[in-house]
């Protein structure tokens, strides 16, 4: 195994991948790699500087010390977007392509059967997997979802270099089998202002983290929500119209024009209907 050295890590995932057929997964991957390629050229990394694994729907990139991490972030935030939009205007729905990524800083060592070895490039995959960054990027109308990790957004990112806002990345930590990891999420948060739980598992039986919930059928029909009398021109009753088909129901005041109905079980004390009050029914 080699002696560990610093590199910048780069990891870039398909969205929905294995929800794909073998044309269109292959697909994708062709895809995969023309846009990082083109980016990591935009930003000045030939392949003499880098590394490249394939991970089938992802491909990471060990990339040397010495190339510049500001501009591989100014590539990331400008070009892979623009790419994306002019891939996926002319590509049919089932051959959108959507990618999360990772640029995180440390050591790694490759081993006798070029594999990589690291502490820092394990946090970078578990960051790749969160939770939190799946859900930004199902939130967002755009294509892309990039997080950084926390010692490169310290050595790097909070100076606000050209092209790398600091106030575009938002703290958020990860859970992960190691212990909570801080990250840089660029972007808005999922669910910051609402408090929503973005967890990809423990949903209800039968949900979709994508789908929303079943709607819930009106209640009321014909014989319920029927027009006021002739007398009435069409025009609805003046004052309560409430039907009633038992329910508990414990007090209460209706005010106004009331339409619909209230099923189930007994009612327990006084109903007062537009000033008309009513004692206790079975």
């Amino acid at each position: 195994m080699s002696d560990p050295v610093t590199r910048t890590i780069l990891l870039v995932d398909i969205e929905r991948y294995s929800d794909r057929d073998d044309v269109e997964q292959a697909y994708l991957r062709r895809m995969l790699y023309d846009i990082t390629d083109r980016t990591l050229q935009r930003a000045g990394i030939d392949e003499t500087l880098r590394l490249r694994a394939d991970r089938g729907d992802s491909v990471m990139e060990l990339i040397d010390a010495n190339a510049p991490v500001t501009a591989l972030l100014r590539a990331l935030l400008s070009e892979v977007p623009a790419q994306l939009r002019a891939v996926n205007r002319m590509a049919s729905r089932s051959a959108q392509i959507r990618l999360r990524a990772v640029v995180a800083t440390g050591y790694v060592a490759v081993d006798a059967h070029d594999g990589w070895v690291g502490s820092d490039l394990n946090h970078a995959c578990r960051l790749l997997d969160a939770d939190i960054l799946r859900a930004a990027l199902r939130e967002r109308a755009d294509d892309f979802a990039l997080c950084v990790s926390d010692p490169l957004y310290g050595g790097v990112v909070r100076h606000d270099h050209p092209g790398i806002p600091s106030d575009g990345f938002h703290e958020v930590t990860v859970d992960s089998k190691n212990g909570p990891l801080t990250a840089w999420l660029h972007g808005p948060v999922p669910g910051a202002a609402t408090g929503q739980d973005h967890r990809e598992k423990g949903e209800a039986p039968g949900g979709s983290g994508d789908r929303p919930a079943p709607r819930v059928p009106e209640q009321g029909g014909p014989h319920e929500d029927g027009p006021a009398p002739d007398g009435s021109r069409g025009a609805p009753a003046p004052g309560s119209a409430v039907n009633v088909h038992g329910g508990t129901f414990n007090g209460g005041v209706f005010g106004g024009t009331q339409h619909g109905g209230i099923s189930g079980g007994n009612f327990h004390g006084n109903v007062t209907l537009g000033g008309a009050e009513r004692g206790e029914g079975a």
